[in-house]
């Protein structure tokens, strides 16, 4: 914990009334949360779902949270998980809601803990037949959401490893899209041929501009303006940054042509980490439309609230 003065670790026990936990594949984060649900304290660590055993959740909690945790047989504390805790290969795993349904409306999963001090209870994520698709985490941003608006009808993007594009209308989600777009960068980026044209973080904007346009009106030809970056590359100099955002633009615009029934005609809400956010915003705003980025961190602890008051029979907070 950033904080060890012992007057303010026994002010933060005394004040914390439930913990909040995103859960992913590389990554925990967990906040002490106080009963009118505004955050005390946050922690993270890499304890994420790929790099753990079932029995080692847990201890990867606890090593966390036990800073906020009452005396011995003063009672549970209820933490609230959501992410990859949940999955098959999790700690244990919570049942999908099938689509449409509200983002948060199922119980949660109960995750046995031999500590006393705890009582965990994990967010189920969502699933849909046809076409088959799932989700785990993102829904509990969707609910956050909700809870600050209510009535809102369009489209939530949530961008990332494996993007969602999710249409939410009359408090449910109604049908979702999953494109594995940052993976498929990911692998091209790093074991692919085109790694050697790519070095650095840095993307230039009126390239990845210019290849999101391109992919969106000839999506077919997407292979062969792949390897084009690596052509260029070679023969004419490429700049790094230049052919990152036509990596990032090419990739991204072909989703964007996939997700055209999501996105038409429809309020689109971007909530994702902010600079990826902010290329999808870009991208959008070719074909006209007017995204609104939102912030992931506070919609992360309104949805957890959320799944937590409908764990408490009291309905979406």
């Amino acid at each position: 914990m950033a904080e060890t003065d012992p007057e303010t670790q026994i002010d933060r026990r005394q004040r914390t009334a439930w913990i909040a936990a995103d859960w992913g594949t590389t990554s925990l984060r967990c906040w002490a949360m106080a009963a009118d649900g505004t955050p005390l304290d946050a922690a993270q660590s890499g304890d994420g779902m790929g790099s753990l055993a079932p029995e080692d959740f847990e201890p990867a909690l606890l090593r966390l949270i036990s800073d906020w945790l009452p005396p011995d047989g003063a009672g549970p504390v209820q933490v609230v998980i959501c992410g990859m805790a949940g999955a098959r290969q999790g700690w244990i795993e919570a049942p999908y809601s099938a689509v449409p349904c509200p983002p948060v409306g199922a119980s949660l999963a109960r995750a046995a803990a031999n500590d006393p001090r705890i009582a965990v209870g994990i967010v189920p994520g969502l699933s849909q037949a046809r076409p088959a698709d799932v989700m785990r985490g993102e829904e509990t941003q969707i609910a956050g959401l909700l809870a600050a608006r209510p009535g809102f009808d369009g489209v939530v993007c949530l961008p990332g490893t494996h993007t969602k594009w999710a249409h939410v209308s009359a408090g449910e989600v109604v049908s979702f899209q999953t494109c594995m777009t940052g993976e498929i960068f990911a692998l091209l980026a790093v074991r692919s041929v085109l790694r050697h044209a790519l070095p650095g973080e840095e993307i230039d904007l009126p390239a990845f501009l210019a290849a999101v346009s391109d992919a969106m009106t000839a999506p077919q030809a997407l292979a062969a303006r792949l390897f084009g970056i690596r052509a260029e590359s070679l023969l004419h100099g490429l700049p790094a940054p230049t052919a990152r955002g036509r990596l990032s633009g090419l990739l991204i615009g072909q989703e964007l042509a996939g997700t055209k029934p999501y996105w038409l005609g429809r309020e689109v809400i971007i909530i994702g980490a902010p600079g990826l956010s902010a290329l999808y915003a870009q991208a959008l705003g070719t074909v006209g439309v007017a995204a609104e980025a939102a912030e992931t961190t506070r919609l992360t602890l309104a949805g957890l609230a959320a799944a937590r008051a409908v764990a408490a029979g009291g309905g979406a907070a």
